[in-house]
């Protein structure tokens, strides 16, 4: 495992802990050359999960790249690490329960639209103004009719 400060590779675990009831292993490592410690994160790899982009692509399913997206729409709104956690893990068990295979990209983000809705109405609004590329303010207005008509 590379070193985030110094790039090097060697390192010694110091603490391991499953978390995510067990989904995950939490390991607490120190750098060898520097000294500096560092927290990374085991997952059991799902390579059979591919996302269907809208121009027809096909990528695995990044657990991190949903997490950033979620993140960006939360950014400097009262909604914690944990609960963004929380809606990725949620996403990611709806996503395989599919067990299709492939999933198309927006069935990814109508879930994501979704999780917001229900913990941020601002990061709901970001979001959706991202995912459904808003070309003006009157689609933009129109959404914020709806949610708040709900």
């Amino acid at each position: 495992m590379k070193c985030p400060y110094c790039g090097k590779e060697e390192d010694k675990v110091i603490d391991s802990r499953s978390v995510q009831e067990g989904k995950a292993v939490r390991r607490r490592r120190q750098c060898l050359s520097c000294g500096k410690r560092f927290t990374t994160y085991e997952y059991v790899e799902n390579v059979s999960l591919m996302i269907v982009k809208n121009d027809g692509r096909r990528e695995p399913f990044d657990r991190q790249k949903l997490r950033v997206g979620i993140e960006l729409a939360c950014k400097k709104r009262p909604v914690g690490s944990k609960r963004i956690d929380a809606m990725v893990d949620e996403i990611e068990e709806k996503l395989l329960a599919l067990s299709k295979g492939e999933i198309e990209s927006s069935v990814m983000g109508e879930m994501v639209m979704e999780k917001l809705r229900e913990t941020d109405e601002v990061a709901y609004v970001r979001f959706a103004s991202v995912y459904r590329k808003f070309q003006d303010k009157g689609q933009f207005l129109e959404e914020l009719k709806k949610l708040l008509g709900s």
